[in-house]
Formats: structure tokens, sequence, C-alpha cells
């Protein structure tokens, strides 16, 4: 199993390494999505463990998310920072409340914007040297 485990992680570490920025970006809101839905499963088991531990992993993207914002770059940033710094909120709110509407609420703004992202992706296409702007995702 471990040499299996190993392959996946090296598999992983190879999608990172070679991925553009933007593609950095859509990963990062997939992992977000991926924690929130398990959450929301694991809602109505009341597996509180694997609750908390899945909001928290959402709440460390979407932090990443909010480090790799470029505030000086137009308002575009500060709009992404209000939103992230919401969605928190109402991760932390699901968390203590133990209650899956405010999950579904993020759930329903990070798609929202993986799709923009992925949109805005496509268009620039995959060059690794782009630049959006507002973000810096180090790669």
């Amino acid at each position: 199993m471990p040499i299996m485990n190993n392959g996946y992680q090296q598999y992983k570490k190879t999608q990172v390494d070679t991925a553009s920025q933007g593609k950095l970006i859509v990963m990062l809101y997939d992992g977000a999505i991926r924690f929130v839905n398990v959450a929301i499963e694991a809602m109505p088991t009341k597996n509180i463990e694997k609750i908390h531990n899945n909001i928290l992993k959402a709440q460390e993207i979407i932090n990443e998310l909010i480090s790799s914002l470029n505030m000086d770059v137009g308002d575009i940033s500060q709009k992404l920072f209000s939103l992230y710094m919401y969605m928190n909120k109402r991760l932390m709110d699901a968390n203590i409340q133990k209650d899956a509407a405010p999950l579904v609420e993020v759930r329903k703004y990070l798609m929202e914007l993986r799709d923009a992202w992925q949109v805005a992706g496509n268009n620039v296409g995959n060059d690794p040297n782009h630049h959006y702007p507002g973000v810096n995702i180090a790669t």
C-alpha cells in the first residue's frame, strides 16, 4: 500500500509543480469544494470530528486563496478578499452550529468562482508564465 500511496503523492506533486497559475487556483477551489462536500455528507450522521476536520481543511484553502491575493492591482482583489472572509465566517458558523446550510451556501460560491477561473484559464490558455492580476500563487 505505501508504494501506491507514494505513487499517488508523486503524481499529485507533479500535477502541482507543472500547473499554470490559473490551474493551481482551480485546484485550490476543487479541494475546498471536496472538503465542504464531505462535511455536508457527514452532517446527517453527526460525525462531529469528520465535519470539523473537513471544514477546517476548506478554511485552510480559503486562507491560502486570501494569502495569494495581490492587493496592489485594482479592486478585484479587495472584492475577492471580502468574499473569502465572508466564506470563512460562514464555514465557522457551520462548524459551531453543525449546520449544513452555511456549507451549501459556501459551496455555491466556491463552485461559481471555480467555474469563472476555469473559463479564464481556458481563455488565456495554459501558459505557465501568465500571471493573473490580483493573485500571486507561487509555482
